[in-house]
């Protein structure tokens, strides 16, 4: 199965400055592997140790978060779009 996946800007210098690439794979675990397949480097990027999304890493299916669906574990439906958000801390101490 087939699917978009957006690039956010960090992770580009893996795919060529691609930001948008294909993909396949029946669940997110298997988009991710394909997607080291094609990109190396970019699981260790994704994934922990244990091979569990980071926590900083948010993964969007169709625009929702695939934390309250089946995490790595939820379906890919052929022509689906994914996002990879990395999560963004810090900021300015105003007092």
């Amino acid at each position: 199965m087939s699917v978009t996946v957006r690039i956010p800007t960090p992770l580009r210098r893996l795919t060529q400055s691609l930001a948008e690439v294909e993909a396949e794979g029946a669940n997110i675990e298997g988009i991710i592997d394909n997607l080291e397949a094609s990109y190396p480097g970019m699981k260790e990027r994704l994934c922990d140790e244990g091979g569990n999304i980071r926590r900083f890493v948010n993964i969007y299916l169709n625009d929702e978060d695939i934390r309250f669906l089946d995490g790595k574990s939820t379906s890919v439906a052929d022509g689906a779009e994914i996002s990879i958000i990395p999560a963004i801390a810090g900021g300015r101490n105003l007092s």
